[in-house]
């Protein structure tokens, strides 16, 4: 059976589709690696003994995804990954956040429509939550006004999905709101590559400590938490590519229990930056070098999952600790710098 992932160039989407091919599916991916590296094929077929097959498509032009869906008959399900997704970055560019990730979803649900896919995975967010009031969040936690136009797009996404779902009644949609990914595959052939100056916390902290960047900015410690930095739920994202895995099965062998669902994806468990960062030096033995800055316009001030239903439903749980998950993106950075 073949899969169609999205952005399956980028970090979660590449740990997905090794996943995937090593659960017996064929993929086929699209991405037009606005922040990507083509490279990381190699890496996948490293992993995998499989090269999967690749079109440079921006599925926000919707002729371009018509035609990808017209030569590709033989997908039976989708995982869309392709998105802008840096929270500060949307803050200062927010209509070229709204235009890309609505579009793509849009563009890629029509031609599923046309052509008779009628299985979608959806990259969400735990964004959408906003600053709960109650924490950890479950999925009736009421969603809030997202604090940024990235979380804005995934809230209005999921939105998409839900009023799909009224109408077309062949579609199954789930959403997997996940928390935040970290880590790198432990054969160290694929991780996280952005392009340029990283916005994510972990390629920062590694290349600061490799030396690459001078010094990991914390953003804030003035925060309602224990050390008053920000508090989020850290996953692994060999554990969250396996939740993709799952959920595509859950679709293909009609389980779902309606046709639009949405899931957490995380640990249960909060970590402050700080703490974050402390479990990195005793995980690889290596000193970061950090300083306290002002806070990021954007950022919540703590959240983490209740991920009962997801490991209830799907039959799925987190299972790479903390240090492992440090030690591995450690492992990778090393990797890259001597390449």
């Amino acid at each position: 059976m073949k899969v169609f992932v999205t952005g399956g160039i980028g970090y979660i989407g590449s740990h997905t589709v090794v996943e995937l091919q090593q659960n017996g599916f064929e993929v086929v991916i699209a991405d037009n690696l606005c922040n990507s590296n083509i490279k990381v094929l190699d890496g996948i077929e490293q992993i995998t003994g499989v090269r999967p097959e690749f079109e440079k498509i921006d599925l926000a032009d919707a002729e371009k995804v018509q035609d990808f869906f017209s030569r590709h008959r033989d997908v039976v399900a989708v995982i869309h990954f392709a998105a802008l997704k840096a929270v500060g970055e949307s803050v200062q560019k927010p209509l070229e956040y709204y235009k890309n990730n609505l579009n793509s979803l849009m563009n890629v649900i029509t031609a599923m429509r046309e052509f008779g896919v009628k299985n979608l995975v959806f990259s969400s967010s735990c964004t959408v939550y906003g600053q709960a009031d109650i924490l950890p969040v479950t999925e009736q936690t009421p969603r809030k006004q997202a604090e940024s136009p990235y979380g804005n797009t995934k809230a209005m996404c999921e939105d998409i999905m839900r009023d799909v779902a009224k109408v077309e009644k062949e579609m199954n949609l789930l959403a997997l709101r996940y928390f935040n990914p970290i880590g790198a595959h432990p054969s160290s052939c694929i991780g996280e590559l952005p392009n340029g100056v990283p916005n994510n916390l972990i390629p920062y902290l590694t290349q600061t400590v490799a030396g690459i960047r001078e010094q990991l900015s914390v953003f804030g410690d003035d925060y309602n938490t224990p050390d008053g930095s920000a508090i989020r739920d850290y996953i692994d994202v060999v554990d969250l590519a396996r939740a993709h895995v799952v959920a595509i099965r859950r679709l293909l062998d009609g389980k779902n229990k309606a046709n639009y669902e949405y899931f957490n994806i995380g640990t249960g468990t909060g970590l402050s930056v700080l703490e974050l960062i402390h479990a990195f030096e005793r995980a690889t033995g290596e000193k970061v070098n950090y300083k306290i800055v002002g806070r990021r316009a954007g950022d919540i001030e703590k959240v983490w999952a209740d991920t009962t239903l997801a490991n209830r439903e799907l039959g799925w749980k987190a299972s790479v600790p903390i240090e492992e998950t440090l030690a591995n993106v450690w492992k990778w950075q090393k990797h890259l710098m001597n390449k």
